[in-house]
């Protein structure tokens, strides 16, 4: 038995490199679905942005399986959304040795 809530939609994407007709390009965000998922917090801590102190939170993601290669499965430099609230995704593995669940590392930043 797993103690999974899978009780959070969270948008998928991935980014999208458009030429912007100068030798250079924009970086934009691709909506690739939904998932549902456990959303857990790790671990925090802060730095200096620069003229603001910047609050970084990391956190453990688990979504269900989905084979390599499919369009549902989160890779790193891929980024969930949350409404305003982003998640960028560092690494994927398999929760069980049978894949029917996916952790995801990721950080989300905040301007504090």
């Amino acid at each position: 038995m797993n103690d999974h809530r899978l009780n959070r939609r969270l948008i998928l994407e991935a980014p999208d490199r458009i030429a912007d007709g100068a030798g250079g390009f924009l970086e934009s965000w691709v909506e690739l679905g939904e998932l549902w998922a456990d959303v857990r917090s790790r671990t925090g801590r802060e730095r200096n942005g620069g003229d603001f102190p910047v609050s970084t939170v990391s956190y453990r993601i688990i979504v269900r399986g989905s084979p390599i290669g499919s369009a549902a499965r989160p890779l790193p430099q891929q980024r969930f959304r949350d409404g305003a609230r982003v998640y960028v995704i560092n690494a994927v593995a398999e929760l069980d040795p049978n894949g029917r669940y996916l952790t995801c590392f990721v950080d989300e930043e905040v301007a504090a």
